[in-house]
């Protein structure tokens, strides 16, 4: 017996109207200073979107909207006269929320095990678990390590979602490298190239770029080899091309069903292509 269309047409309603108002007050609900013993909320509560959020953060909303932000919920929250600037950003998705979280974390200061990646400083702490980036910012300047710490505690546990990093770091190959991160957009500087990670090496630089699918992933070949006129063909994956170019070095390009990935900044097309098979190997 099929579903009348109009309880589908509600079911869909439900779908798309309960699920951000459940994830704002998830976000709400961690957004407070009642989490901890001894604070108490200063001034009003904050809330942004992606049309307001240049009139709290105008220096940096552009790479906060780059990364796929939606919303934020904020708080002020004091205790004597230390004061702690609570945010929790929510983005597009998790890779999203890992991907700011990592380029905003401090390179010089170790990760801790908090959501997918977090780090606890002296006035700053941060994490991203799911959906969510949360900044912590104490004040003055003293060391609010313990406090820091209590109250990213307490958010992690309301706040639901992934808590492994993305899966694709893991498809690269661990061998002398460097750093990994998320570039949010135009990838190795490449317009085509949109949202995906890269992950630099002693010896050159490593991508993968998620498309929605195998003919999309397609598509952004078939506009590199345009962009690249002396390219060559080369044997990886699905379909590849390599070349030398002025700005990235040896550089690959290689499609493996809807990812494109492969080597940039090698001594020259060669030894980019054959790394890049070893990468796409562990791409599944």
């Amino acid at each position: 017996m099929k579903t009348p269309i109009h309880i589908l047409r509600f079911k869909i309603f439900l779908l798309v109207c309960v699920a951000p108002a459940v994830a704002q007050a998830a976000a709400a609900n961690a957004a407070s200073c009642s989490l901890v013993p001894g604070w108490q909320q200063a001034g009003a509560l904050r809330h942004f979107t992606a049309d307001n959020l240049y009139t709290y953060m105008d220096g940096s909303a552009e790479s906060y909207l780059a990364y796929g932000f939606t919303q934020m919920q904020g708080i002020t929250c004091k205790s004597g006269e230390s004061t702690l600037i609570i945010d929790i950003s929510e983005m597009v998705d998790a890779d999203a929320a890992y991907g700011i979280f990592s380029g905003n974390r401090d390179p010089g200061h170790p990760l801790a095990k908090i959501g997918m990646g977090g780090q606890i400083m002296p006035r700053r702490g941060t994490f991203a678990k799911g959906n969510y980036y949360v900044e912590v910012a104490a004040s003055p300047d003293l060391d609010h390590t313990p406090e820091l710490t209590a109250f990213v505690a307490a958010m992690e546990k309301l706040l639901e979602g992934q808590t492994t990093t993305p899966v694709a770091l893991d498809w690269f190959p661990p061998e002398k490298l460097v750093s990994a991160r998320m570039i949010p957009e135009s990838v190795l500087g490449v317009r085509v190239l949109k949202r995906g990670y890269v992950a630099q090496y002693e010896q050159g630089k490593a991508f993968l770029v998620l498309e929605k699918s195998p003919q999309s992933a397609a598509a952004v070949v078939t506009k590199l080899r345009v962009r690249y006129p002396a390219a060559q063909a080369a044997q990886v994956a699905d379909e590849a091309i390599e070349l030398q170019d002025k700005y990235l070095g040896g550089v690959c390009f290689f499609r493996k069903g809807k990812y494109i990935g492969g080597y940039a900044n090698m001594p020259d097309g060669a030894a980019a292509t054959a790394a890049s098979v070893g990468l796409a190997a562990r791409v599944p």
